[in-house]
């Protein structure tokens, strides 16, 4: 019999870590190496500074990515990968090359 999809199998608990519209894509701006907030909401466009910010505590939280401070004046942080972070891009990218073919033959709105 193939395993199923429980509520506490480890396949549904990464999912959650990646889960809603901002985790994955604040991932894949981060693949390109260290970048600061307002870098990273330039690059990924239409997201607040609020929810990156709390975007970005999520991910850290969760080990994928990790926050450096830098004692300048004014204050610096970057954000960067984690190895964890690293190696989560491989089905995120995965996830982009099925989208790019079915992306037309999807719906537009969360309907059935």
């Amino acid at each position: 019999m193939e395993p199923r999809f429980f509520a506490d199998c480890q396949a549904r608990v990464a999912s959650d870590l990646i889960s809603g519209r901002w985790p994955m894509v604040v991932l894949y701006s981060l693949s390109d190496g260290p970048a600061r907030p307002g870098e990273l909401r330039k690059q990924i466009g239409g997201i607040s500074q609020k929810v990156l910010t709390e975007t970005l505590r999520r991910l850290e939280h969760n080990g994928l990515v990790e926050r450096t401070r830098y004692a300048e004046a004014p204050l610096r942080v970057e954000y960067s990968l984690t190895v964890a972070g690293k190696d989560l891009l491989v089905p995120i990218r995965a996830l982009g090359d099925w989208a790019a073919v079915y992306a037309d033959q999807l719906p537009t709105d969360n309907e059935p």
